[in-house]
């Protein structure tokens, strides 16, 4: 419920957010940003500057209410961390029901109204309406409406229909109270072993910084006002080229390298990012190897601690005067359960917690991203060793983000609307067809494809409901007119750290024997075989013996149907180089998109 906004004699509503009873100047809805925030920085004590600093996880009640005991991931209790340590912005796990998810937004901003000066939280969140669910990444798309993932968006090669994505993501995020999105992410997909390329927009650096700019401008509009949600464009200065393809979550991921000297070419998307007005930037967990900028060694350390690559190249250099938040949990170590994250200070682990938080604060990041150890950083300012004038530089950056974004003046949702917004029919039907339509034809023996309606169908991991919509379901190979198996890319199962389980990382070669019994499948009916690539794949073996083969980037199995059966034309391209064997893999430079030889290069696909 929106609480009652009070008028002043002259007929302008405002909310009295510090109880006194006057419209104040940081309260005045017709003052300048730049004003407001001068204002406000006057009025708050050093413990509430702190709070705005720290961004952490947070989760909500599924009834609506705010969650009174640390959760599964959270570390603490709603309230303690709102109104004992002043935090006000929270990256959102689980959603579910979206009437419940706006009420718990109100129920957040209500409890924020309880604090000294009436702050408002901003609310934030990973990636959620596509397929992937990992809780370090991403989320499935629940309620909202579904869509490929971000490689399945650059396979479509359309970016206007990257930035109607965003504007449907926008409008969803909004309704529920999200007014802040942890990504585009911008990162190169050149190394094919790394994890997390399916949350990129591919190989190329072009595409990558044209689909990026289309993305960012879907969700803040041309400008960041009350209709917004403000992007934190990552990973500065470009993640993506892991040693070995290793990510930089774990510790024997740290090391991003340059052996063919293409740092620039990851670093190309970010200056439009910047011209575009991004809110935000999230440097990389990475410590670079070898690396030399403008003649100048860079130090081998992860780069949120990196005084070179934030303040010298993204502040200075690229000229960027926006939030800097860093990746999560930099500070500490995250114990989950029986499990351990071991904190990201890669090149500085020598470090204690305190040390390690007044370097990030020398390198030039505003935000300590999956913290809420406010305590140290008033310990460091108690000691002289951080200055209350240093904490003033980044408050001022983070509070004018709240005021552009309107929160000040309106951070509440209408249930209602929420619950008529989020996963609105056209929404989901926009998302299914970019479903179908990114499915990438890769082989296509004798015109195989598309497949006949009606046909008798042996299928593997595809729903039965899916199957009877376009033909019979048969139990056996050898009673079908074709067989349609789905795979998803190959890795390496491991679950050792937290977070650890939910990353495909490791050789990208189908076991021998899996490869063995599907071609015995394809010696008694024609196979078609669509393969999740959610990294690159090496496919050689299965052109052998397919009638066809596709990639998919996000496709559920009714979309993957209509594609293969041209209900739904599928007209993705590759968004990036598929390669030939694992030794072409592990000879690759990690930094270089694309191979001399792949098997089928960025930009193919078929039609049908």
């Amino acid at each position: 419920m929106r609480p009652e906004l009070r008028t002043t004699e002259d007929g302008v509503a405002y909310r009295d957010l510090n109880g006194n009873g006057r419209m104040d100047p940081y309260e005045d809805p017709r003052r300048p940003v730049e004003e407001r925030v001068e204002d406000l920085l006057g009025r708050l004590s050093l413990e509430e500057k702190v709070g705005l600093m720290f961004q952490t996880v947070i989760e909500a009640g599924s009834d609506g209410t705010v969650l009174e005991q640390p959760g599964a991931i959270s570390k603490s209790p709603t309230s303690t961390v709102v109104l004992e340590k002043h935090l006000n912005h929270f990256n959102v796990h689980a959603l579910d029901d979206p009437r419940m998810a706006a009420r718990w937004s109100n129920a957040l901003q209500a409890l924020a109204e309880r604090t000294p000066h009436g702050i408002p939280v901003t609310v934030s969140t990973d990636p959620r309406h596509a397929f992937i669910e990992n809780v370090g990444v991403s989320f499935s798309a629940g309620a909202f409406s579904q869509w490929p993932e971000p490689l399945g968006l650059a396979a479509l090669r359309d970016a206007d229909a990257v930035r109607r994505f965003a504007d449907i993501a926008r409008q969803e995020y909004a309704a529920v109270g999200i007014r802040a999105a942890l990504h585009p992410t911008l990162d190169l997909a050149t190394e094919p072993r790394w994890a997390r390329q399916a949350g990129t927009f591919g190989q190329d650096p072009d595409l990558v910084t044209e689909l990026g700019v289309a993305y960012l401008k879907g969700f803040q509009g041309d400008s960041l006002g009350p209709g917004s949600v403000a992007c934190t464009s990552k990973h500065f200065p470009g993640g993506g080229p892991q040693k070995d393809g290793e990510d930089a979550h774990f510790p024997y991921g740290r090391e991003q390298v340059y052996p063919g000297g293409r740092f620039a070419d990851h670093l190309k998307p970010f200056p439009p990012i910047i011209e575009a007005g991004t809110a935000g930037i999230m440097p990389y967990y990475g410590m670079p190897v070898d690396l030399v900028v403008d003649g100048v060694e860079i130090e081998p350390i992860g780069f949120g601690y990196n005084k070179q690559v934030v303040t010298g190249l993204l502040r200075e250099k690229l000229g960027y005067d926006g939030v800097v938040v860093t990746d999560w949990e930099l500070v500490n170590d995250n114990h989950v359960g029986d499990q351990v994250l071991p904190a990201r200070a890669w090149g500085v682990e020598h470090l204690d917690p305190h040390g390690r938080m007044e370097l990030i604060l020398e390198a030039g990041a505003d935000q300590f991203g999956g913290e809420e150890c406010v305590d140290i950083l008033l310990d460091l300012v108690a000691h002289g060793r951080v200055t209350e004038a240093r904490i003033d530089e980044s408050a001022r950056r983070i509070l004018a983000v709240k005021f552009r974004l309107g929160l000040f003046d309106d951070p509440y949702v209408d249930e209602d609307a929420a619950a008529a917004t989020v996963g609105r029919g056209d929404f989901r039907d926009e998302g299914y067809a970019a479903q179908s339509r990114s499915v990438t034809v890769l082989h296509n023996e004798g015109g195989r494809l598309p497949l006949e309606q009606g046909l008798r169908i042996y299928a593997e991991r595809l729903s039965p409901e899916a199957v009877v919509r376009h033909g019979k379901l048969v139990e056996r190979p050898e009673d079908a007119d074709v067989a349609v198996v789905r795979l998803t890319a190959p890795f390496d199962p491991r679950s050792d750290l937290f977070l650890e389980s939910w990353f495909h990382q490791g050789s990208l070669d189908f076991p021998p024997g899996l490869i063995a019994r599907l071609e015995r499948i394809a010696a008694v009916c024609p196979l078609v075989i669509d393969v999740v690539l959610d990294r690159p794949a090496v496919v050689t073996p299965l052109l052998r013996f397919a009638s066809a083969v596709v990639g998919s980037f996000g496709s559920s199995d009714d979309a993957l149907l209509d594609a293969l059966t041209g209900t739904i034309a599928p007209v993705g391209r590759l968004p990036f180089d598929l390669p030939r064997s694992m030794d072409q893999v592990r000879a690759h430079g990690e930094d270089v998109p694309g191979y001399d030889d792949p098997l089928f290069r960025f930009g193919h696909g078929l039609t049908i």
